[in-house]
């Protein structure tokens, strides 16, 4: 590749990334101002939303989230009243999650979550496609060397981690 068409490809990568920043972060502050909720507590009750009443683990696997993470952001939005959590009688494990109608209300007019989007998009995307993302950013987190920095949900500071105790705020 020549200098010249390297330098460009290089101002592409850097410019993207500065795309990807800027419009997490203006999604996540919008949500934040309008809902007084987090982006990630407000991706939750989206999902919600959409197939209540759903199951915790169930929630957790359609957010890309572990599930102690998700146990987390649900116990913030329990004590706000704006979902339900059910135990099942049969197995006291399970727990059914729906909104109240102060969650309905609140998610009714809600804007957009930039995690939602990602997961939309990259969902019916190819193997390829994918393979091809995943690659790229693998070689991102190599170049920055954080290889082994816990992955905190999108602005905030909750870490998405099987160990609740790593959690850096209980905010998210």
């Amino acid at each position: 590749m020549a200098a010249d068409t390297k330098s460009k490809r290089v101002a592409e990568i850097i410019d993207n990334i500065r795309r990807v920043f800027q419009v997490v972060n203006e999604h996540s502050k919008r949500a934040e101002k309008e809902t007084g909720i987090t982006g990630p507590q407000l991706w939750a009750i989206k999902t919600i939303a959409e197939c209540a009443p759903i199951k915790g683990a169930e929630l957790a696997r359609r957010m890309y989230l572990h599930p102690t993470t998700v146990v987390g952001i649900l116990d913030r939005l329990e004590a706000r009243g704006l979902v339900l959590k059910t135990r099942s009688t049969v197995d006291r494990r399970v727990v059914e999650v729906e909104l109240t109608e102060q969650g309905k209300a609140l998610v009714a007019g809600a804007p957009e979550v930039a995690q939602g989007m990602l997961v939309r998009g990259l969902e019916p995307l190819s193997d390829q496609a994918l393979l091809k993302i995943s690659d790229g950013l693998d070689e991102l987190v190599r170049i920055l060397g954080i290889k082994e920095l816990p992955p905190n949900l999108i602005l905030s500071s909750e870490i998405n981690s099987p160990r609740t105790k790593r959690r850096a705020a209980k905010k998210g």
